[in-house]
């Protein structure tokens, strides 16, 4: 816990940027009947009744200092998708000029720079690797993950209805990003170490010498 938040205390640095990742299923849903419009004394009418479609998972990548995120959304969530999704990161012209790229996630054993390995070829896999520091937020503890927020915040404004395709699912998440990056919008984490020893005393045993 206390590396996850003294990397939250690192100051801005485009040439080490700090990069939060998260990602979850969305299902993709779709009507049964056609909804009835709202009309003049009379609310939107939609069916209770609905047809399972699959579903899908969106990726969620965010610079909580500069103001920047990027949402794309795959079929499957396996160890080549994270591998690369990783490798698009890298590849982002916003860090063509990163020396390296501190990325916080979850400790799924798939988020680790092993699954390069099976998605690349060894060069490949070394040179994304070269550029990477793996932070990972330890177990039960996925609230200290700013992406795991920003989807939350993602959910509410954008997917919180339903919607048939993947295809739909990545266009409505990909106006959202834009609106969003286009007013920089960005998060202040007040959750110090401090703090942590306070509130969570109880995983901060005191040990005398």
């Amino acid at each position: 816990m206390e590396q996850v938040l003294e990397v939250y205390q690192r100051p801005h640095n485009p040439q080490r940027p700090v990069v939060n990742m998260d990602d979850q299923h969305q299902q993709l849903i779709a009507e049964t009947r056609q909804t009835i419009p709202a009309s003049p004394g009379c609310a939107e009418r939609i069916d209770y009744e609905y047809v399972r479609q699959g579903a899908c998972v969106i990726w969620m990548f965010v610079d909580a200092l500069g103001g920047w995120r990027n949402v794309t959304v795959t079929e499957n969530r396996t160890a080549g998708d994270w591998a690369r999704q990783v490798q698009q990161l890298v590849d982002q012209p916003r860090h063509a000029a990163a020396e390296r790229i501190t990325l916080v996630c979850d400790n799924l054993n798939t988020h680790t720079l092993n699954s390069l390995d099976h998605a690349f070829p060894q060069e490949e896999a070394l040179r994304i690797a070269r550029r990477m520091e793996i932070v990972h937020t330890p177990k039960h503890g996925s609230w200290l993950n700013i992406a795991a927020s920003e989807l939350s915040v993602l959910t509410r404004q954008c997917l919180d209805r339903r919607m048939p395709e993947q295809q739909r699912v990545a266009d409505e998440a990909c106006q959202w990003t834009e609106n969003r990056n286009a007013r920089q919008v960005s998060v202040a984490w007040q959750f110090r170490t401090d703090d942590a020893r306070i509130r969570l005393k109880r995983l901060h045993p005191d040990v005398k010498a």
